[in-house]
């Protein structure tokens, strides 16, 4: 039976909880968790089976006992809220113990363990919550409980670097690795969890400890990064590691795309093996806080960081808003890393609990995505991250005003991951172009439950093959501001997308471009109400979220017939059309008949009156378009509604048509319908905003569809007014725009393009332009298939039509064509009068700094990074831009800037604070292996001998060849 929503929540009394999120404390996290796992063990007591008196193993059910453990000896019990009497959840949990603690292979059994994909990730949780009963077991499940650590931590290290047999094709790869399609970073990290309990109850066993602290070294593997550190971890140098499990832009695949949670597996294996040892009371292994390449990975998953502490997922579809799981990795950041940033998005994460949980499936943690095993398991690193707060206490989150501000960053990762992201203070954006989930993805607020990203959903662009792809990363220590633009060309034609610091979108659409959006009711979760409104110049509408199954009821003008069908236009794209219900406003007499259909789900199913009952076509036509289903009403009527009740297998698109004689048809009314056609403008639910430069823009159901050319998204803005703006005039094929200020410029064909691009205002941008009566005329050079946004450096207040302006950089414009007086103000706030006469005049701004500077080694990644040697400072002191921050080399230290690709070198400056600078040599390489006296390369080396009292490096300067 179905029932309503609310009536649901209410009965069950969860709706109770605080309508809207603040952040959990640090003090309140570890509360927080707890209550959740109570509530969770309404869902866990489902998985005991009553006749065999234990839990289940179907999806590692019995994992359950972890999160019980946790309960029965810690905190305060609340049987009300658990649903089950603390006396009786002890009882299943310790016959669960002794059951399994019995069956695993490893103590003599044959029902689990031992293979390490993935009965060791459960065996970790197993053993785990023996250790927390260890006083409640008796001896013989303790002897058990010992052997599963002791015999997999042996096995595991008898494997040396080879496969497990047992796991089929799953493997590390040797020690090599790999990182293209699905990287070994899991992998590698599976291979020392299952050594992690042997080592921290037991003790160090034969080669147990080298194992485990090889394989955790080389999980997050970068061999240009490794080979250029010598620090070592466990007495290791970083630099004999041999895995390559990252791309070179320190972002990860899994299931052949970018997958953060995949990435996050680094700090999810840690979090569960450091639970191990602080609970043994044993040292942490050195490998567990000093992390190769660890820092640099979380910097990217900081890039697409959503507000509710979890990553986006703009490519992989089966890991979105699986909160139960993304909880421990940043439990162990914000605990054992002791990272502030870390603990700002656990608190996020951690205010959000409840309100997931309470939502259908009720209880549940794992509830929108992944595999049936994933819930026990969830339940499971929940109690890891609750008793790591217990183990060792956060550090206090960064305010959350400053997170965003602070992860604020534009990579591109280049052609092969198919990813340029923006995170910016107010938005996410990224332009993904691997094949098969190609779109201009846009996240306003982070507000990862405002539009739909993930997996394959397109947005904005559909998933066609790019066959061409031109970038630019725009960065504020190089350019003045943060910003991406692209373009990309396809087969049949071009598009552009911009992001600016603003948190604003600007694209160039060669099509009708879709954005799909989330919209359903749970409480407690800010924006998730039940309905989104939509606002326009042509009005406004709510659309309620859809409960069920969707029902249309379309009503048309009165007409006369006989026969009313359904002709499908779009099927559902698996399953093809389903109608449980087909309703008629008029008495029917005559049979259903339909054009094809399922055995067991024939035509007149769908007119029986039962609402369990159901049409379906045949298996075979699920991919024809134009199936039909049709209704004989027995004599000529008049007819004016239907009403369509779907299965999942639900038509895209479909007309209704009548006929009075079977044979000749007439289109009555078509789905979809627009609930909103608006021009111009569209607010989406006071979120976000889309203003469209060269059409309308619609909204049926939870989609949106905006016109081809010219669109801009915005975080927030007067829309009605954006929208009443000019848009800049530009000699096709480029188009152009001024959102918030900035010049953005697509060139969408495959030839250069100049000309004069004619603006409004007073705005002046990098390059010539010559002030007219309303604006400027900006001189245009933009080549075949690129983009480019420009910053308003200055604004000529006052300034007469005629004068040319050349802006050299930020700091420096040259004005001719006078007498003139204006007042030039500069971006940062700046003001100065200009008087000029018929000479020309240069202006320099006292303070600004001439962006953009053409360094190479500006803002670029350096290494060592996250661990670094002793006596050594951070080596991106030295190429920050600041003339605070300096490199301070340490004895012999060597530093190695990435320039993200092979430059011709030019002039290369070394910039030292006082005193006397030591030896040193400056070397190159293009594959971060082997380095020389070259003029092309992509890593640039500085090598000290270093003592105490020499100078540090203040900056690195590379001029392009």
């Amino acid at each position: 039976m179905l029932i309503n929503r609310r009536t649901f929540l209410a009965a069950t009394g969860l709706l109770t909880l605080t309508p809207g999120i603040s952040l959990a404390r640090p003090q309140d996290t570890r509360d927080t968790y707890y209550e959740v796992l109570l509530r969770h063990t309404r869902w866990a007591e489902t998985q005991y089976d009553a006749t065999a008196g234990r839990y289940r193993r179907t999806d590692f059910g019995f994992a359950v006992v972890l999160g019980n453990a946790v309960l029965l000896t810690r905190g305060t019990y609340d049987a009300a809220l658990a649903g089950v009497e603390k006396d009786v959840l002890r009882q299943h949990t310790l016959a669960t113990i002794k059951h399994f603690a019995a069956s695993n292979v490893l103590a003599g059994g044959t029902e689990w363990g031992k293979t390490l994909f993935w009965d060791t990730t459960f065996q970790s949780y197993f053993v785990l919550a023996a250790r927390l009963l260890w006083q409640d077991l008796d001896a013989p499940t303790r002897a058990n409980a010992e052997a599963i650590a002791r015999g997999q931590a042996d096995y595991t290290t008898s494997l040396g670097t080879a496969d497990d047999p047992r796991s089929g094709s799953w493997t590390p790869n040797g020690e090599a690795g790999g990182y293209r399609g699905d990287t070994k970073l899991e992998e590698m990290g599976v291979y020392a969890q299952a050594l992690a309990p042997g080592l921290a109850w037991h003790g160090d066993g034969p080669g147990w400890r080298e194992a485990f602290t090889r394989w955790s070294r080389n999980e997050a593997g970068l061999p240009a990064a490794d080979l250029a550190n010598p620090s070592t971890v466990d007495g290791v140098p970083i630099s004999a590691n041999t895995a390559t499990n990252l791309h070179d832009t320190f972002i990860v695949e899994n299931h052949g795309s970018f997958g953060p949670h995949y990435q996050e597996e680094l700090w999810r294996t840690s979090g569960r093996n450091a639970v191990h040892f602080l609970l043994a009371g044993r040292p942490l292994p050195e490998v567990l806080t000093r992390q190769p390449n660890g820092e640099l990975l979380w910097r990217t998953i900081l890039a697409t960081m959503s507000d509710a502490g979890e990553p986006l997922m703009p490519m992989v579809d089966d890991r979105e808003h699986l909160y139960g799981r993304d909880v421990i990795p940043l439990a162990f950041r914000s605990t054992v890393l002791r990272d502030p940033m870390a603990a700002r998005a656990e608190a996020a994460l951690a205010s959000r609990l409840l309100a997931y949980q309470a939502h259908p499936p009720v209880h549940r943690l794992a509830k929108f995505s992944g595999e049936a095993k994933y819930e026990p398991e969830a339940r499971a690193e929940l109690a890891i991250s609750y008793l790591l707060h217990e183990l060792r206490p956060s550090v206090e989150p960064v305010p959350e005003r400053d997170f965003f501000a602070r992860a604020a960053i534009t990579i591109d990762h280049g052609v092969d991951p198919g990813l340029l992201t923006h995170q910016s203070a107010a938005a996410w954006a990224g332009t993904v172009t691997k094949p098969g989930f190609t779109k201009f993805a846009w996240q306003p607020h982070h507000d990862d439950w405002l539009f739909k990203i993930s997996g394959t959903t397109p947005m904005l662009l559909p998933p066609k093959a790019v066959t061409g792809r031109n970038v630019v990363a725009y960065q504020r220590v190089r350019d003045g501001f943060d910003a991406t633009a692209s373009l990309l060309r396809f087969a049949d034609g071009f598009a552009g997308t911009a992001t600016l610091p603003t948190g604003t979108i600007v694209c160039a659409l060669p099509q009708a471009g879709r954005v799909d959006v989330h919209n359903l009711a749970m409480a407690g979760m800010p924006g998730l109400t039940g309905s989104r409104t939509y606002t326009g110049s042509a009005g406004e509408v709510t659309v309620r979220a859809r409960e069920g199954f969707r029902v249309d009821e379309l009503t048309f003008p009165a007409t006369t017939a006989r026969h009313v069908r359904m002709v499908g236009v779009t099927p559902h794209p698996t399953y093809g059309y389903s109608l449980f219900d087909f309703e008629v406003d008029a008495p029917r007499q005559g049979e259903t008949t339909a054009s094809s259909f399922d055995p067991g789900y024939e035509p007149a199913k769908a007119t029986d009156g039962d609402p369990a009952t159901r049409w379906a076509v045949a298996r075979a036509e699920r991919g024809r378009a134009d199936s039909w289903i049709a209704v004989d009403l027995g004599a000529t009527t008049t007819v004016h509604r239907v009403r369509l009740r779907w299965e999942t297998a639900a038509a895209g698109a479909y007309r209704i048509e009548t006929s009075e004689n079977g044979t000749g048809w007439q289109t009555v009314a078509e789905y979809p319908r627009p609930d909103l056609s608006t021009p111009g403008w569209l607010d989406v639910d006071g979120r976000a905003g889309f203003v469209a430069r060269s059409g309308t823009i619609t909204v049926q159901g939870d989609t949106i569809t905006l016109p081809a050319g010219l669109v801009e998204g915005y975080v927030r803005a007067d829309l009605r007014a954006v929208a009443a703006e000019p848009a800049p005039q530009a000699p096709a094929p480029v188009l152009a725009s001024t959102a918030d200020g900035f010049l953005t410029l697509f060139n969408l064909s495959g030839t250069d393009v100049t000309g004069t691009v004619r603006l409004r205002g007073s705005r002046l941008y990098r390059g010539t332009q010559v002030t007219t009566a309303t604006g400027t005329d900006y001189a245009l050079a933009l080549p075949a298939a690129t983009a480019r946004v420009e910053a308003p450096w200055f604004t000529a207040l006052g300034i007469p039509p005629g004068i040319t302006a050349v802006v050299h950089d930020a700091r420096r414009v040259a004005f001719r064509g006078g007498p003139a007086r204006f007042t030039l103000t500069h971006r940062d706030g700046f003001t100065l009068p200009v008087v000029l006469g018929r000479a020309e005049r240069t202006v320099t701004v006292p303070g600004a700094k001439a962006f953009p500077f053409d360094d190479l080694a500006l803002g670029r990644v350096t290494f060592p990074n996250s661990v670094l040697p002793p006596g050594m400072s951070d080596p991106a002191g030295a190429v920050d831009g600041s003339e605070r921050t300096a490199w301070t080399p340490g004895r012999d230290g060597r530093m190695v800037i990435d320039l993200g690709a092979p430059h011709a070198i030019g002039e290369v400056g070394l910039k030292w604070t006082d005193g006397v600078p030591p030896p040193h040599t400056v070397t190159y390489s293009l594959d971060g292996r082997t380095y020389g006296a070259k003029t092309t390369a992509r890593y640039v080396a500085v090598s000290t001998r270093w003592r105490p009292g020499h100078a540090s490096l203040r900056s690195v300067g590379l001029a392009p060849g």
